[in-house]
């Protein structure tokens, strides 16, 4: 009988299964502390730039410093993300360096006001560990492939406190198109233990529960399939500001120590001009004001070239925070106009512009409920999958492989 056949090595699959059940659970005991550390230290460096500051003006040393960190631990061509997003996909090892040196440059960065989140460090830090851990255990190329991705869903739902995002976003965002299904296992317990750890060690998620359903109607459906086009519109041109601009930056400047140093001194004058604070650092408190209906008209464009200057002079930290700001001031400001309640609004474009930046709708969805509640489940999904669609083979990390272009159209080899 057909259904015998797939018991015919059941110790294969016990092997299997208490291997990574094994290896999950160590994973997310360490990514969850690791997390927490990190998370400790970008909110005490965050707190001191907020009481002192004058530390905006350190900028373009705390540039200097951080290319004198890549250098002195030997990462000088290191790729960021890109580079776990490699390793993940080929199976190849991950300098162990990486991590002290993304987590030094990033709270560097937060330290004296760059405009950065923090998961692409989580990626990072989680990848680096784990492939270290199977290297030192010996474990295959493809064991490789699956370690480093339950060590990035352990250090990102440690840092966040959203394991069944972080969980679908390691293996949805590598290659888009597919959900590498053999990690499953490993990065759900990876994800939920590094979460429960980092909880016991005073790290929360930051949720903002949206308790009342919105009905989508005749009347108001397009007003949001409209907002949905416009995120889309705003994903694309954010993806090809970014991408321009650090290619710019490189083809201009070559000089890494030079263009960090310029950099660090547009962000300080672009403050000065600007006036306050308020568009430094990774904008999580902005995000979530703009939930609460509070966004003026050019926050997310200030927050876009705040974050594209800074990105492409070299600072490190990463996109999707400062993606969450961007796209709930744009939203809570693109619904009033078109007379959506202002803070749903901007939920759905936080949403919305992550399903654009990184081309992961499942795991959009997932986080939509994991930040906001339930209640609002099917409008998520329904912007979601629009921004998807829309969006096109546009996104945040040039490594990631389009497996089926949105078109239809089988392209492995797009990047």
């Amino acid at each position: 009988m057909a259904w015998l056949d797939k018991l015919q090595n059941p110790r294969a699959y016990l092997k299997t299964f208490l291997k990574w059940t094994l290896l999950g659970v160590l994973l997310g005991t360490v990514g969850g502390g690791i997390g927490a550390v990190f998370h400790h230290a970008l909110h005490f460096v965050t707190h001191l730039r907020n009481t002192h500051g004058w530390l905006l003006l350190l900028l373009p040393v705390a540039g200097i410093a951080t290319v004198a960190i890549y250098r002195l631990l030997g990462q000088r061509n290191n790729r960021g993300t890109n580079e776990i997003i490699d390793a993940a996909l080929e199976g190849k090892p991950v300098s162990p360096l990486v991590a002290p040196a993304i987590f030094l440059a990033s709270a560097l960065t937060h330290l004296c006001g760059g405009s950065a989140g923090r998961e692409g460090a989580a990626l990072q830090l989680g990848g680096s560990t784990a492939s270290l851990l199977a290297r030192t255990l010996r474990l295959s190329e493809n064991d490789t492939t699956v370690a480093i991705m339950a060590g990035m869903s352990a250090v990102f739902a440690g840092l966040f406190g959203t394991p069944l995002t972080a969980c679908l976003f390691t293996m949805e965002f590598e290659s888009v198109g597919t959900i590498f299904s053999p990690a499953l296992l490993p990065c759900f317990l990876a994800a939920y233990v590094a979460s429960r750890v980092s909880g016991v060690l005073g790290v929360h998620a930051e949720v903002f529960p949206l308790d009342a359903a919105q009905a989508i109607t005749l009347g108001n459906c397009w007003k949001f399939a409209l907002l949905a086009v416009l995120i889309s519109l705003l994903g694309i041109g954010m993806c090809w500001i970014f991408h321009k601009a650090e290619h710019l930056a490189k083809d201009k400047i070559p000089n890494a120590w030079v263009r960090i140093a310029l950099g660090g001194a547009v962000i300080l004058l672009l403050t000065i001009t600007v006036g306050d604070q308020r568009y430094n650092g990774a904008g999580m408190d902005m995000a979530l004001g703009a939930v609460a209906g509070d966004a003026q008209w050019q926050d997310f464009a200030l927050k876009l070239l705040f974050t594209a200057v800074t990105l492409a002079a070299g600072f490190k930290g990463g996109e999707i925070v400062p993606t969450f700001c961007i796209g709930a001031t744009f939203g809570c400001v693109a619904g009033a106009l078109l007379g959506l309640e202002p803070g749903m609004a901007a939920a759905l474009g936080l949403i919305g512009l992550f399903c654009c930046a990184t081309n992961s709708p499942l795991a959009s969805i997932v986080l939509s409920m994991e930040m906001f509640g339930g209640a609002n489940l099917y409008l998520f999904s329904l912007v979601c999958v629009i921004c998807f669609v829309l969006s096109g083979n546009s996104g945040l990390y040039a490594s990631q492989i389009i497996e089926f272009s949105k078109d239809g159209v089988p392209s492995r080899k797009l990047k």
